[in-house]
This record gives structure tokens, C-alpha cells and sequence, in this order.
């Protein structure tokens, strides 16, 4: 019982750190929803659409996705009249960039900095829009929607006390949903940890952070990235990071792998309902950042070596 209690306990301690975060964002941002803030941003991207071809509404889709979250942004890509190249530049995009807010707060609770993780998205985002645009010819003919793209909606809140009660309904059933992720999840990992197997985890996951240049102590970050998502696999990541000491570079270069390539079930299935071929999605967000990690990894170790050089020339020098 032992073990069982340990991990409930993690679970709850995760999901309270992590809920005070969310809860607060999640609120404001459904409240931002119900005012002209999220048109006039779309408003102003507009212009740079058909540099990554693609009209100029298709920037609230963007906006929302970003500011909300996946789902948001898919249902707005519902709403529009699009061909199968421009729902597929916008599902990649969004593959790579969204729920930036949230995301990006709980990756500061694992000591991530904010603003080179949402530069790697948003860059990642756009450039892969423009490669798609400039090499993809056809796609031409009109996207076909499937799932329930004109089910009855509930009625929008129209007192500022009804925006309030939704926002905070969102909010609560955003932890709520958090928690009943988090807490069996902290639970399974505790079990794991003290019964040793996560270090057959860490096996299995060993080529690819050879491949990346890491430890083999990121395998459990890693395993719950790739799978659960960056927001509902903080807490693990969390723990993992100071249970098993994960090096500041090392936090770095997971991270951004897992920004181009996270919960790659989840986030790649629900395109699907776009009507376009996931495949593709999947195999360029896995490629990209094996790519970008590999490229980043060989770089950051070549600085350190040639700055632990140049300490050591300097120490030889003053004796």
C-alpha cells in the first residue's frame, strides 16, 4: 500500500501545481473568446496568408487553435470552404502549433523557458506551410468534411454572468480532466519506478536518445510526451526530471522534440476528421524533429567542447 499511497499522493501534488496554472488560463482565454480580441488578431495575419497559400480567413482557425486549443482550431476548419491543400497546410500547422498558452506555462514548471519553445513552434508551423505550398501542385478540389461539421450547437451566453459561468465550467472540467489523467498516471509511473521497470522503458527508448544526442534518463520524459501530450504529461515529466536528474541540455533538446512530435496519436487521429490523409502528417512531424533535435544536439555538444577548450587552454596559459 505503500507504493500506492506514494503515487496518489504525487498524482494529487501534480495536479494541484499544474491546476493552478490551467484553471486561470483557461478562464481568461474563454472569456477572451467572447470578445473581439480573437477577430481583430486574425484581422491582422491575414495579409501574410497567401505567402504559405492561404486565404485570409483561415487565419482565425489559426488564432484559435493557438490561443485555445487543437479541437477549437479543427472546429473552425470546419466552418470555412477550403481545398484539400489548404485544410492539409493548416492541419500540419496546427500539428505543430497549438494550445501555445497553456502548453507553454507548464513547460516552465518543468524550467523550460517560454520563449525558445514557442519560437521552435511557430517557426516549425509556418515553415513547414511555406515548404508544403511551394512543393505540393494539386489538392485543388474542395475538402470533404466528415463527422458532425453541422451538429446543433449550444446557445452562446449572452450576459457577461453567463460568459463567467462557462469560463469557469471550462476551466473546472479542464482540471477535472487533467486530474483523472495525471493521478492513475503518477500512480502507474511510482509502481514503475520502485518495481524497476522503468529502466526497461529506458531500453527500449535508448536508440533514440542516442539518435538525439541525450541521456538515457530522459526515456520516461520522452515515453510520456510522445504519448499522453506536453500538458497532461508535464506531471510526469516533472517528476521524471527531478527523480532522475535530467540535465539542463539534455531538458532542452527533449523538449523540442517533443514540441514538433507529441502525443502523436491523439494530435495526428483527429485530423481525420478533416477528411485528409493523416499519414503524412505523422511521418513529417516525426521527421522534422528528428531532424531539428539531431541538428541542435551536435551543435550545442560542438559549442561545449570548443568552450571547455578554450577554459582549458586558459587555465594551461595563467599556470
Amino acid at each position: 500500500m505503500g507504493v500506492v499511497k506514494r503515487g496518489l499522493l504525487s498524482g494529487l501534488q501534480t495536479t494541484w501545481t499544474l491546476g493552478k496554472i490551467i484553471f486561470p488560463i483557461t478562464l481568461f482565454v474563454t472569456l477572451l473568446g467572447y470578445t473581439p480580441v480573437l477577430g481583430w488578431i486574425a484581422s491582422g495575419i491575414a495579409p501574410i496568408m497567401n505567402l504559405i497559400g492561404l486565404p485570409g480567413e483561415a487565419a482565425i482557425p489559426l488564432v484559435i487553435g493557438n490561443v485555445l486549443n487543437l479541437f477549437a482550431g479543427i472546429g473552425a476548419i470546419l466552418s470555412l470552404d477550403l481545398t484539400i491543400k489548404e485544410v492539409f497546410i493548416l492541419a500540419i500547422m496546427l500539428s505543430f502549433s497549438h494550445n501555445l498558452i497553456v502548453e507553454s506555462a507548464v513547460a516552465t514548471k518543468v524550467g523550460i523557458k517560454v520563449f525558445p519553445i514557442v519560437a521552435v513552434r511557430i517557426f516549425l508551423a509556418l515553415f513547414s506551410a511555406f515548404v508544403i505550398n511551394l512543393v505540393w501542385d494539386g489538392g485543388s478540389e474542395q475538402a470533404g468534411f466528415y463527422g458532425l461539421a453541422s451538429a446543433t450547437q449550444a446557445a452562446e451566453p449572452t450576459t457577461l454572468l453567463g460568459m463567467i459561468a462557462v469560463g469557469l465550467q471550462t476551466a473546472f472540467w479542464g482540471v477535472a480532466q487533467l486530474a483523472l489523467v495525471v493521478i492513475p498516471l503518477m500512480l502507474v509511473v511510482q509502481v514503475m519506478r520502485e518495481r524497476g521497470w522503468l529502466k526497461v522503458i529506458s531500453q527500449w527508448l535508448s536508440p533514440l536518445t542516442r539518435l538525439i544526442g541525450v541521456d538515457r534518463n530522459t526515456s520516461v520524459t520522452l515515453a510520456s510526451g510522445l504519448t499522453i501530450g506536453l500538458a497532461y504529461g508535464a506531471g510526469v515529466m516533472i517528476d521524471a526530471v527531478k527523480e532522475d536528474k535530467v540535465k539542463k541540455k539534455d531538458l532542452y533538446i527533449v523538449f523540442i522534440f517533443l514540441v514538433a512530435c507529441h502525443a502523436v496519436v491523439e494530435d495526428t487521429l483527429v485530423f481525420v476528421v478533416l477528411g485528409i490523409p493523416v499519414w503524412p502528417l505523422l511521418v513529417i512531424r516525426v521527421i522534422t524533429a528528428l531532424l531539428l533535435t539531431i541538428v541542435i544536439s551536435r551543435v550545442w555538444t560542438r559549442l561545449e567542447k570548443r568552450k571547455e577548450s578554450s577554459y582549458r587552454k586558459e587555465t594551461a596559459y595563467d599556470h
